[in-house]
């Protein structure tokens, strides 16, 4: 069995970026996945994971030829051992975005054998306080923090730079129950919404988490896009850069194309963003079908769009969904989804692609899993012919992309 690398110190020259939010380097054979470097530098690199097979990982702990990219993290609790949420404050915001189109294109070339040029562009605001929804963990002495980078230690903060203003304003500056965690919210009438969620108890020897108990706010959020105010759960889903969801909708509305009569379905639906556009479109002669699993965000949905007698909600998972017969043996015209990261899978994909859809606008915050999914619509039919990829999440390693695939044939 080879030695563990662990707590090894090496020099390596950084080769390039990688989806997760790191860069690739060797050293002895090995691929080394290092964290807080940027290609072209050399770094010392402190392993920091070991299982013994062809790679490992690590962070830059010196650096010893910088890049022209490097800059000096904004926030104190980034870098080696601390705070794990951002990847990229120790570079430009600019090479941030860059680094992020380097990643979205090698996805589609790898996974879906697609050589695309990306741009990734970026969100009013700059890349600080942008962040209005988070969820912090809270250590053994009471103090609310950040989970380290791929670990459950909690690192105590007192302050975000990402964070929205005032949206930790009544967090940090105290102590809370030892193991709970907190939810937060501010909304986009500068409301911050707080929920406690209680130390996790054991339960037939597994850990469940305690009861939430709502510290602040009404827990009902107010949002604006699309040209709607939304009320939404603060605990629900939402986009977290206060830009994201106008800009979103706008995009997929203008490639869905729909026209008055047509019908549409919103995959993965949430409360309905997506399908307000689309109503709007299709008119009181189309119909709008929308899928989520949530129940919660089907029961905002129905409020926020109760307008709309068009939008038809339907709750449960979509590749079951899709099999009832109202969807098999009545086609769409235009298919709109959202998955979570891990993305559609090949059963949603081919029970779209069965459908034939003129058109499909397939909105992903994973560009691997939009790039599997990519390949999988080639396979039935379904070519790429434009995208859009923004930074909804600086500092991160996160991007959010918009494709629009359309027939091949």
């Amino acid at each position: 069995m080879t030695a563990t690398w662990k707590q090894r110190l090496i020099e390596v020259e950084v080769g390039a970026v990688a989806h997760g939010g790191h860069c690739v380097a060797r050293h002895e054979g090995r691929v080394v996945f290092v964290r807080h470097a940027l290609p072209g530098e050399r770094v010392v690199v402190r392993i920091t994971e070991d299982g013994g097979g062809s790679f490992c990982r690590g962070d830059a702990v010196e650096v010893l030829e910088a890049s022209p990219d490097r800059v000096e993290p904004p926030c104190p609790f980034s870098g080696p051992g601390l705070c794990g949420g951002c990847d990229w404050q120790h570079a430009g915001w600019e090479a941030q975005r860059e680094l992020k189109a380097v990643v979205v294109a090698e996805q589609l070339q790898r996974l879906a054998k697609l050589d695309w040029e990306v741009i990734v562009e970026d969100l009013p605001g700059g890349p600080e306080e942008w962040r209005t929804r988070m969820r912090m963990a809270v250590d053994r002495q009471g103090r609310p923090g950040f989970r380290a980078h791929r670990s459950h230690e909690v690192i105590p903060v007192d302050r975000c730079v990402i964070a929205a203003p005032g949206a930790l304003d009544e967090v940090v500056d105290r102590a809370w129950p030892a193991r709970s965690e907190l939810v937060i919210t501010r909304d986009a009438g500068g409301q911050v919404h707080l929920t406690e969620i209680g130390p996790p108890a054991m339960r037939r020897g597994r850990p469940v988490p305690g009861p939430p108990r709502r510290r602040a706010g009404s827990g009902t959020a107010t949002e604006l896009a699309a040209g709607r105010a939304w009320n939404v759960r603060a605990d629900g889903f939402w986009q977290v850069h206060p830009a994201a969801a106008d800009t979103l909708a706008k995009v997929v509305g203008d490639w869905a194309d729909c026209h008055t009569g047509d019908r549409a379905w919103d995959l993965y639906g949430g409360a309905g963003l997506f399908a307000s556009v689309l109503a709007e479109q299709v008119g009181h002669s189309g119909a709008v079908a929308v899928v989520e699993s949530s129940r919660g965000a089907v029961e905002d949905g129905r409020l926020n769009l109760s307008d709309l007698p068009q939008v038809q909600w339907h709750v449960g998972r979509t590749e079951d969904v899709l099999e009832q017969p109202e969807f098999a043996d009545v086609p769409p015209d235009v298919v709109v989804l959202d998955p979570p990261r891990k993305g559609a899978g090949r059963a949603v994909v081919t029970a779209i692609a069965r459908s034939r859809p003129v058109r499909v606008v397939y909105v992903a915050c994973d560009p691997a899993a939009l790039a599997r999914d990519v390949a999988s619509f080639g396979q039935q039919g379904y070519r790429l012919t434009q995208l859009r990829a923004f930074d909804a999440f600086p500092m991160t390693h996160h991007v959010e992309c918009v494709a629009l695939l359309e027939p091949s044939r």
